[in-house]
């Protein structure tokens, strides 16, 4: 099973539990993760479902391609790692 994991800054702010969930996409597994914790959903994705410019989601070590509808693939070992992005100079 995937395993989905999130930064200890969006743990501090709302329970983001490292967890294994089923799921063939992003979209399947995050929505297992927000079925378990509802308020993490508003932390990670906008009203519309896509990722919110201040987070960037990871699937085994690249940068996800579909910020809007999460339809990257999994496989059944896929690490997916959530973390706000960082900006600045």
């Amino acid at each position: 099973m995937p395993r989905v994991e999130f930064t200890p800054n969006l743990a501090r702010q709302t329970q983001a539990p490292s967890c294994e969930v089923g799921g063939s996409t992003v979209a399947e597994a995050l929505n297992e993760v927000f079925r378990k914790v509802p308020g993490l959903r508003s932390y990670v994705l906008d009203d519309q479902g896509a990722v919110r410019t201040h987070v960037v989601i990871f699937v085994d070590g690249s940068t996800i391609r579909d910020r809007a509808r999460l339809s990257d693939t999994l496989r059944p070992d896929s690490e997916v790692f959530v973390m706000q992005a960082l900006s600045g100079g």
